[in-house]
């Protein structure tokens, strides 16, 4: 049971830290707001936390199985691609595309879920001040730059 809580607890936090990036993007009235980036952290952490759970519930010698936690990343990587491509319009009349980034902001947003459930806390806090400053510092200097 503590493991669960203990589960638990990271995937709050990293609905928390993905909510700074839902933030963001909900402020800029993209497609995918707060609700979607926190969900998305949410789960990878969910699922992060339940591949761990699997592999030691099972009475079975190390011999027999292997641990690989990477496919886990690979399978959420796989998903939230799915739905970051349901981001991504092309409008072919401006001959523009839009959705790019909130695309990657949710791809992001699993990589914090991931981050928090390998308690590696400092390197995911990092990351999503990173985010943060691409998102809002990075989209000043481009408005700049463009007489926007």
């Amino acid at each position: 049971m503590i493991i669960e809580l203990q589960i638990l607890g990271y995937v709050a936090l990293a609905m928390l830290l993905a909510g700074i990036t839902g933030l963001e993007r909900e402020l800029a009235n993209k497609p995918a707001g707060l609700r979607t980036h926190m969900l998305v952290a949410g789960a990878a952490a969910f699922l992060t936390g339940i591949g761990e759970i699997l592999v030691t519930r099972f009475d079975v010698p190390e011999a027999l199985i292997q641990v690989d936690p990477i496919r886990i990343i690979e399978a959420i990587i796989t998903g939230i691609s799915f739905l970051g491509a349901g981001t991504i319009i092309r409008n072919r009349e401006e001959n523009q595309v839009e959705g790019l980034t909130t695309a990657a902001s949710l791809l992001f947003a699993s990589a914090i879920g991931i981050g928090v459930v390998q308690q590696q806390f400092i390197l995911t806090g990092g990351a999503v001040l990173l985010v943060w400053v691409t998102l809002r510092m990075i989209k000043f200097i481009e408005g700049r730059g463009t007489g926007s």
